[in-house]
């Protein structure tokens, strides 16, 4: 049985292979990709998003625009990790498929009054808050939100304190967490862990297919930024994490805990406070993962990857 899935994202090198790995895996049928504004700005965004698809071979997905800007602060973007375009690293194509005239949010309105879904969360979660502050019957259909975000023990990669996908909309984020929906968050204190090497790369190249060989160029310009800041012989690889723990549960550990998202500090703004030793007596709200076995998860990523 396949699990029907939306996967919403802000491509973004990590999230195009997030894309691609969806794509390669019968077990799961993508209903549908929103973009939102995130590493890049949401033009961007939703045109990675069709160029990813094209990619997979895939021009009848359907993809749709979301949300331009976060609920209540300005944009900020990453172009100095992902590049002008978001996507840099390979030449590809222009695409040709269409964007869907429906609004992002409208259409995860739509499909979750319609049956059960499982969310993707890959970038800022702008798109399913205002989804559920619209309409707030659809959380009893969602069966999961699984969210790249967050971190405790590693700190924050945009701030001190934030990681990315949270610091660009923390109101978002605190309503999403505030749900009571099932949510599983992939943190950087796991993410962290699952790092490109040469080896690992070039695996993906020696595939010899258009999307493999593609992958190759994303993580070859995705890792840079990371190797330098970190010292790292490789880069994180963030969003396929999202796609790889509803493939292979078995690959990832973590804890059910509180995860409370800070909105009103300027110095902490967009820190997930995560109650990973239960201090604080508050109830789990999240799934919080820790550990995966990284080999595993290259292992399924080159597999599947290798099928396009």
């Amino acid at each position: 049985m396949t699990r029907p899935i939306i996967i919403d994202t802000d491509p973004g090198q990590d999230d195009a292979v997030a894309i691609l790995l969806a794509l390669a895996s019968p077990e799961l049928d993508v209903v549908g990709i929103t973009a939102v504004a995130g590493n890049v700005p949401l033009p961007l965004t939703e045109k990675n998003a069709r160029i990813i698809c094209e990619l997979a071979g895939r021009p009848d997905m359907k993809v749709f625009a979301g949300a331009s800007r976060p609920m209540v602060r300005d944009l900020v973007t990453a172009e100095y990790v992902h590049g002008k375009t978001g996507l840099d690293g390979p030449d590809l194509p222009e695409p040709t498929m269409p964007l869907q005239d429906q609004h992002g949010v409208d259409f995860i309105i739509e499909t979750c009054r319609r049956q059960k879904i499982t969310l993707c969360a890959l970038g800022p979660l702008t798109n399913v808050a205002l989804a559920l502050n619209r309409a707030p019957d659809i959380a009893s259909n969602i069966e999961e939100i699984v969210i790249m975000g967050g971190g405790l023990f590693e700190g924050g990669n945009t701030t001190p304190a934030a990681e990315f996908n949270i610091y660009v909309d923390p109101h978002a984020a605190d309503v999403v967490f505030r749900s009571g929906i099932p949510i599983v968050v992939m943190p950087l204190d796991l993410t962290h862990t699952a790092l490109t090497s040469r080896a690992r790369v070039e695996a993906f190249r020696a595939i010899g297919t258009g999307p493999a060989i593609a992958t190759a160029e994303l993580l070859d310009f995705f890792e840079r930024f990371d190797v330098e800041k970190y010292g790292t012989e490789g880069g994180p690889l963030h969003d396929p994490n999202v796609i790889a723990y509803l493939l292979k549960p078995e690959l990832y550990k973590g804890r059910h805990i509180n995860l409370e998202v800070e909105i009103s500090s300027e110095l902490t703004m967009g820190m997930t406070v995560a109650d990973w030793w239960g201090v604080t007596k508050r109830p789990a709200n999240c799934t919080y993962m820790r550990y995966v076995d990284d080999a595993g998860f290259f292992d399924l990523l080159i597999e599947r990857i290798g099928k396009l």
